[in-house]
């Protein structure tokens, strides 16, 4: 969860005055705030760029119509936050996402004016490669230079452990942005952009060790509206074996396989479920500990979704998918979810719908 203030996660719950904020950043420099009546940023650890916007009812005068207004917009960037007006002139505000402006239209003589874009992760996604492209060496500074390829002042911050990877070889007209997710599994972990537009390399965190970032209780001061929970074992794996076989480089095929060892669990390899591996593969390992790495990361969240929850709170623009939820139904069961998804609202009404990818009964 993006780091907040005690007071703010309070207000929440009460009777508070939300408060949102667009910017436009120009291709020049200018920083331009924007009125606007409303709009959204979905947020989805499932999409490939987590997160998006959209923006209603903004001034008839940023569409672009000369040569000028289209220099200055298109390449321009969106910095959305949300918050809390406290009543006493102080506001608590989160930051949503920066954007790369994508579409800006409307009636330039009435309006409204819609513009949507997409983060960061996109101008990465759409640097296709032109010629052949190698990394090799440590995972985090071949992330980096990929990253730093398409943006060079893009800030990049990793919390896992780094290793080294064999050399990658990347085809004329590749994803770079899909470059970037390979070599994050290779190393353990995950690459996304965060509210304030900074690159995380990071691992899923672990439901049962984790602790909750936010409490989503049923009645009186609590934040809960409504919610369901089900059962489903589509797309729910108990094992990952993942492997790597780099020719060029003239090493051995190596592999490793994880598997759920918690006799506990619901899809327990050993257990009731049966024996349900997923595969993956990647040049960039070339050590049985990077095989480990990359299955581990991704047996989490492959076995996660043994149970799952969709349930609605009043919003929350600090929460990050992966987030670990303390959920209290209105009947007193106690569960651990994992935010999935969610749309934040840039008006002040309606319910924030999460989805999760796991949901555990909380002791």
């Amino acid at each position: 969860m993006y780091p907040v203030s005690d007071r703010f996660l309070r207000r929440l719950a009460e009777s508070h005055t939300p408060v949102t904020e667009v910017l436009l950043v120009t291709t020049d420099g200018r920083v331009i705030p924007l009125d606007h009546t409303g709009g959204s940023v979905p947020v989805d650890r499932g999409q490939a760029i987590r997160r998006t916007c959209t923006v209603t009812g903004c001034e008839t005068s940023i569409i672009p119509i000369s040569p000028a207004d289209e220099l200055s917009t298109y390449g321009a960037r969106l910095r959305i936050s949300r918050g809390v007006d406290y009543g006493d002139g102080t506001q608590e505000l989160v930051p949503l996402g920066v954007f790369r402006l994508d579409e800006n239209s409307g009636d330039p003589s009435m309006g409204p004016v819609t513009l949507t874009g997409k983060a960061l992760e996109v101008i990465v996604q759409d640097d296709k490669f032109t010629a052949p492209y190698t990394a090799s060496g440590m995972a985090i500074a071949a992330i980096t230079a990929l990253i730093r390829r398409s943006i060079p002042d893009a800030d990049v911050v990793s919390t896992i452990p780094d290793i080294a990877i064999g050399a990658r070889t990347w085809d004329v007209e590749g994803d770079p942005w899909a470059a970037v997710q390979e070599l994050a599994a290779a190393a353990g972990g995950e690459c996304f952009t965060n509210g304030d537009g900074t690159f995380m390399i990071s691992a899923l965190p672990d439901l049962l060790s984790a602790t909750p970032a936010w409490e989503v209780a049923a009645g009186e001061g609590g934040v809960y509206v409504r919610g369901t929970r089900g059962m489903s074992s589509a797309g729910v794996y108990n094992g990952v074996l993942a492997r790597g076989d780099n020719a060029a480089a003239g090493t051995a095929p190596v592999q490793y396989l994880a598997v759920d060892t918690d006799p506990g669990s619901p899809t327990y390899w050993s257990g009731p479920y049966g024996h349900r591996p997923t595969f993956y593969s990647s040049a960039a390992l070339t050590t049985v500990a990077a095989c480990k790495n990359a299955a581990e990361v991704r047996l989490r969240a492959a076995k996660a979704p043994n149970a799952f929850g969709d349930f609605s709170t009043l919003p929350n623009p600090a929460l990050e998918p992966g987030d670990v939820l303390r959920v209290i139904h209105p009947y007193g069961l106690r569960e651990l979810h994992q935010a999935a998804s969610f749309t934040v609202p840039l008006d002040t009404g309606g319910d924030f719908p999460i989805s999760t990818i796991s949901a555990k009964e909380d002791g």
